[in-house]
């Protein structure tokens, strides 16, 4: 009988989902907002890794490319057009 998730699976999702709260909430408590937007695409590919992981590629994709390549890109062009940092007095 094939097992559907091995215990080294398992080890390896609990480490995915530990890393993925930890960049959550990295990204909660910096003020650097590009600090923050970088911490937001290591979040999202993190958890592009645990789609593959689930066996679900086309998810992996698509979190791939839309959540760590294009909103990444998004925000970068809106923080350049403010302030780098948040709470920063002109």
């Amino acid at each position: 009988m094939i097992e559907l998730f091995p215990e080294s699976y398992v080890v390896l999702h609990l480490l995915f989902l530990a890393a993925i709260i930890l960049c959550a909430v990295t990204v909660f408590f910096l003020k650097d907002l590009i600090a923050a937007a970088i911490a937001f695409s290591a979040f999202s590919f993190l958890l592009a890794l645990e789609f593959f992981i689930l066996q679900a590629p086309d998810v992996a994709i698509a979190e791939a490319s839309i959540g760590a390549g294009i909103s990444t890109a998004i925000m970068m062009i809106a923080i350049r057009g403010t302030k780098r940092k948040e709470g920063e007095e002109e």
